[in-house]
């Protein structure tokens, strides 16, 4: 037997056979990438069951950290009568903190740039409340009313809410779950 007969006797067997097998082995592969793509997206569906709940209460948290350190809400919240300015300072200075620092723990279910504008807000009401404080003629005698009458007429001067982007973001990104 011719030996160019015989490689090429052997090439029409092993040919076919190599061809079918690279097809079988890419077929499984994509079979296999298939797979683990639907598992990856079953796990994520199952996580976003549990994450979501957990992520929306985070928005509601910080959307009233927000709401209660707006200058405006915490004002009222927190009386004046009978406190001298230094004192209702420290206690906005005060509740202002405690407030941020009791949702601290939410910023792991929101985006960086969303928690840097609520840190942002809260040292805009803490600068806002501290001017408010240093421009009274006699911080040390003042009445904490006449503080909260500047906290207020500076806001209305101003019409600047410290809060209001954060909490526009804060909205935005929570809206962005839908």
């Amino acid at each position: 037997m011719d030996t160019s007969a015989y490689v090429f006797d052997l090439l029409k067997i092993i040919l076919p056979a190599v061809i079918v097998g690279g097809a079988i082995i890419w077929l499984v592969q994509q079979h296999l990438e298939k797979e683990q793509q639907r598992r990856l997206i079953e796990m994520r569906l199952e996580t976003s069951k549990t994450t979501l709940p957990l992520r929306l209460q985070a928005y509601e948290r910080v959307t009233l950290l927000l709401e209660r350190i707006t200058p405006n809400n915490i004002l009222v919240r927190l009386s004046s009568a009978g406190q001298t300015a230094a004192d209702y300072h420290r206690l906005l200075q005060q509740e202002i903190r405690s407030e941020f620092e009791h949702n601290l723990s939410q910023q792991l279910y929101m985006s960086p740039e969303v928690w840097n504008l609520v840190k942002q807000a809260k040292e805009n009401v803490l600068t806002m409340v501290n001017r408010a404080y240093h421009a009274l003629p006699t911080p040390q005698q003042a009445r904490g009313t006449e503080l909260a009458k500047r906290i207020l007429e500076n806001m209305m001067v101003d019409e600047n809410d410290p809060t209001a982007q954060a909490l526009l973001a804060v909205k935005r990104e929570a809206a962005s779950l839908f």
